[in-house]
C-alpha cells in the first residue's frame, strides 16, 4: 500500500461511515453557527427595544450590506484556505497544508487593513446614499465605524476556524464561536442600556459588545492554534509569502468572496427598491437577521461536508464524494422544512420579538410567508455550492450566486415593484432561488461528465 493510501485510510474522512461522519463534523459547526445567529437576533432585539427602536433597527438594516461585505472577505478567503488544506491533506502533502494555514492568517491581517480604510472613509458616503433621517444616519455611522475598524479580531478567528475544520476538527471552532457569542450576549444589554457601572451607549454599545466578543473568540483561537496539538501547523519562522499558495487559496477564495459579496450588493439594490415603501427596509433587515437562524445550520452543515468532499476529491474517491453529497442534501432539506414551517405559521410572533409597531407587522407578515418559500430550493443550492468549492471549482459556485442574487432577483423585484403592490415584490426571492437551482443542477451534471469521470469509483 502506498503512502497516500495509508494516510487516506488513517483519516476518518477517507473511510468512516458517511452519515455519522457528517453529523460528527457538522453538529459542532451547526450548533455554534446557530448560537451565532441567536446572538445576532438578540443584539437586534435589544436595539429594537430602545425608545427609538424603529430608527435603530432601520439604521442596522442600512448598515447590514457593509457588514456583510466584511464577513464575505473574511469567510471567502478562509473558505479558500479550507479547501486548499483539505485537498492537500487528502493528497498526503502536509507541508503545503501547513503553508496554506499560515498564509490564511497573513491574508486575514491584510484584509483587516482594507476594512479599516473603509470604516474610516466610506461609511458616511455610503449611508448618505439612502437619504435617511439624521437619527438613522448617526446610528448607522456609529455602528459601522466601530464594527469595520475592529474587524481584524473576527478575520483572524475565522481563518483559524476554517484551517482547523479542514482537518476534521469541528469542536474547537465551535468553542471559539461560543466564547465570542456568549461574551456578546452578556455585554449587549449592559452597554446598550447602561446597566450597573456601564454607560448607556445605545447602538454604539451594541457595536462595542460585538467587537469585544470577537476579540475573546480570536484570543481563544490563537491560543488553541499554537498550544494545542493540531493536524495542521502554523509557523512564521522563516516565513515568506508564496505566490503559488496565494493563487491556490484565491482560486476558490476569490470566487467565494465575490459570491458572498454579491449578497451585499443585492441588499443595497433591494433596499433602494423598497425605500418607497414605509417599513419595508426595516422588515427586510429583520428578515435577514431571522433567516440566518435557518440558514446558519445549513452553513454549519456546509462546513462539515466541505472538507469531507475536498479530502475525497484529493484522494480520487468519487463514491464517497457522492455519498457525502446525498447525505448533505437530506439533512439540509430537513433543516429548511422546519424553517419554512416556522416562517409560515408564526411570522407575527417573529416580528413582535423586535418591535410591535403595527405598520411593521402588517408589512412583515406577508413578506415572511412569501420569502420563506425559497428555503427548500436554497437547501439544494447550498450543497451544490459546497461541492463546487470542495473540488476547487469556485467559479461555478460564483456563477450560481451571481445569477441568483443579481441576474435573477433584482430585475424580478424591480419589475414587480413597478407593476404590482409590495406584497408581490417578495416573490422575487423564491423565483430567483428556483431558477438558480436549475442552473446549479446543469453545472453539476457537466462536472459529473468531465472531472468526476477521472476519479476512482
Amino acid at each position: 500500500m502506498d503512502e497516500k493510501s495509508v494516510k487516506t485510510e488513517q483519516n476518518k474522512m477517507g473511510y468512516a461511515k458517511m452519515f455519522p461522519l457528517i453529523m460528527s463534523m457538522s453538529l459542532p459547526a451547526i450548533f455554534s453557527m446557530t448560537v451565532m445567529a441567536l446572538y445576532n437576533i438578540v443584539d437586534s432585539i435589544f436595539v429594537g427595544r430602545l425608545s427609538d427602536g424603529v430608527n435603530a433597527l432601520e439604521a442596522t438594516s442600512y448598515a447590514y450590506p457593509l457588514q456583510m461585505l466584511m464577513i464575505s472577505f473574511a469567510v471567502g478567503t478562509a473558505v479558500g484556505v479550507n479547501s486548499l488544506i483539505s485537498r492537500r491533506l487528502g493528497a498526503g502533502n502536509q507541508k503545503e497544508a501547513d503553508l496554506a494555514a499560515t498564509h490564511g492568517i497573513v491574508l486575514a491581517i491584510f484584509t483587516w487593513i482594507l476594512f479599516v480604510v473603509i470604516g474610516l472613509f466610506a461609511v458616511k458616503p455610503f449611508l448618505s446614499l439612502y437619504g435617511c433621517s439624521d437619527d438613522v444616519y448617526n446610528y448607522g455611522v456609529q455602528y459601522l465605524t466601530i464594527v469595520l475598524c475592529f474587524s481584524g479580531f473576527s478575520m483572524v478567528q475565522v481563518s483559524i476556524e476554517k484551517s482547523l475544520q479542514a482537518t476534521g476538527d469541528m469542536i474547537f471552532p465551535m468553542l471559539f464561536q461560543l466564547a465570542g457569542a456568549i461574551t456578546n450576549i452578556i455585554f449587549d444589554p449592559l452597554l446598550i442600556y447602561g446597566i450597573g457601572p456601564f454607560p448607556e451607549l445605545r447602538v454604539t454599545g451594541a457595536a462595542i459588545a460585538t467587537v469585544f466578543g470577537q476579540f475573546v473568540g480570536m484570543v481563544f483561537a490563537v491560543i488553541t492554534l499554537f498550544v494545542h496539538k493540531n493536524k495542521v501547523h502554523v509557523t512564521f519562522r522563516k516565513f515568506r509569502i508564496n505566490g503559488k499558495t496565494i493563487k491556490n487559496i484565491y482560486a476558490v477564495g476569490f470566487p467565494s468572496i465575490i459570491m458572498q459579496s454579491i449578497s451585499s450588493f443585492m441588499i443595497i439594490g433591494f433596499n433602494a427598491i423598497l425605500s418607497a415603501y414605509q417599513s419595508a427596509v426595516t422588515v427586510l433587515g429583520i428578515y435577514f437577521k431571522l433567516q440566518s437562524f435557518v440558514f446558519m445550520p445549513c452553513f454549519g452543515l456546509n462546513q462539515g461536508i466541505l472538507p469531507i468532499m475536498g479530502f475525497n476529491y484529493g484522494a480520487k474517491n468519487k463514491k464517497r464524494i457522492y455519498s457525502a453529497m446525498k447525505c448533505g442534501i437530506l439533512i439540509a432539506l430537513a433543516i429548511m422544512i422546519v424553517g419554512t414551517a416556522v416562517f409560515q405559521l408564526m411570522p407575527d410572533k417573529l416580528l413582535a420579538m423586535f418591535n410591535d409597531n403595527p405598520n411593521l407587522v402588517s408589512v412583515g407578515v406577508p413578506a415572511f410567508r412569501t420569502i420563506s418559500l425559497c428555503f427548500i430550493p436554497a437547501a439544494l443550492g447550498i450543497i451544490f455550492i459546497s461541492l463546487f468549492q470542495a473540488t476547487g471549482k469556485g467559479i461555478r459556485a460564483l456563477v450560481i450566486s451571481f445569477t441568483r442574487q443579481l441576474v435573477f432577483i433584482l430585475p424580478v423585484a424591480f419589475i414587480l415593484s413597478r407593476f404590482f403592490p409590495l406584497d408581490t415584490v417578495w416573490l422575487a426571492f423564491p423565483i430567483a432561488e428556483g431558477m438558480s437551482l436549475i442552473l446549479a443542477i446543469l453545472l453539476f451534471v457537466q462536472l459529473a461528465k468531465t472531472d468526476f469521470k477521472k476519479l476512482d469509483n
